[in-house]
């Protein structure tokens, strides 16, 4: 619970393997049925990550970690060569996984959120690090709860708590990781498939407002965007894998600091090559 100064950790979104052929033919329900070239980016995040000096103290996958939804023919591969892949980050760097629509269904039941967390582990929990209050969520409850109105509810009255302990123990900050954004630019834009409906919307970023909730972090968009709610930032990484945008393949690299939440994304080619490791240590001396 304990604040020791300012750290950094790595984010990065929609590996997704499988998508890019998908996309390239015109099937996104089933032609994903090759994903060499999503390995070899996913390889290279690993290798840029692992090269990294000093260590990140954690790399989290904003969800959709592969394309093929519950049930469809290619996913126990995809799931396969994804785990084989993320074995090799450094064992000194957790890896820290969020359930994406494409991971858990549009639609979740029980079943598939079962599935999800015999394979990758709790579909939403809290973790500290340094003084830091980082909460993951399942952010496809928030989106279609029909098939599983329960479970939304558990998460609901789980959140609640989570944010008291939050308060109780006076943390210096608290960080959501979700894979649908609340927002893409701003908070009261239309509802459509990249965020959530703005009902639900505007009660999340309420109660996270209210709490000092300071970043939200997600993916699903495969674009850089963001904004911000009432000094709640929203932040949009685009995907290690399939671009839909302007942006390359990347990662993003976030500095928690004493007063705040520096963050930068990089190209996979420009983590591999560029020295970051001055302008890593750089920002980390100037917020100390």
């Amino acid at each position: 619970y304990q604040w020791n100064g300012p750290f950094y950790f790595i984010q990065g979104a929609d590996p997704q393997f499988g998508l890019m052929k998908a996309w390239a033919v015109g099937d996104t329900n089933n032609g994903d049925d090759e994903w060499g070239e999503e390995i070899k980016l996913a390889e290279e995040a690993v290798q840029a990550i692992n090269k990294l000096n000093p260590k990140p103290k954690f790399f989290v996958l904003c969800g959709d970690l592969i394309h093929g939804m519950p049930g469809t023919q290619w996913r126990k591969d995809q799931e396969q060569d994804l785990k084989t892949v993320l074995k090799n980050t450094d064992h000194d760097i957790p890896l820290v996984f969020v359930s994406g629509n494409h991971d858990i269904g549009n639609t979740p039941t029980r079943e598939t959120i079962d599935n999800y967390c015999k394979n990758w582990g709790d579909d939403y929990f809290s973790f500290w690090v340094g003084g830091v209050f980082f909460l993951v969520l399942n952010s496809q409850l928030y989106f279609d709860s029909s098939k599983c109105p329960d479970l939304k509810q558990a998460q609901d009255v789980w959140l609640n708590e989570q944010l008291a302990v939050a308060e109780k123990h006076k943390c210096k900050h608290i960080i959501v990781f979700q894979h649908i954004p609340l927002f893409l630019r701003k908070p009261d834009e239309d509802h459509d498939y990249f965020n959530l409906e703005k009902s639900v919307r505007q009660e999340i970023m309420e109660r996270f407002h209210k709490a000092g909730v300071k970043a939200v972090f997600s993916g699903h968009y495969h674009r850089n965007a963001g904004g911000s709610y009432k000094g709640l930032e929203m932040v949009v990484s685009s995907a290690i894998g399939c671009q839909l945008g302007e942006d390359t393949h990347g990662l993003r690299v976030v500095v928690v600091t004493d007063e705040k939440i520096v963050h930068r994304y990089y190209s996979l080619k420009e983590l591999s090559s560029q020295d970051i490791e001055k302008e890593l240590l750089d920002m980390l001396a100037k917020q100390n």
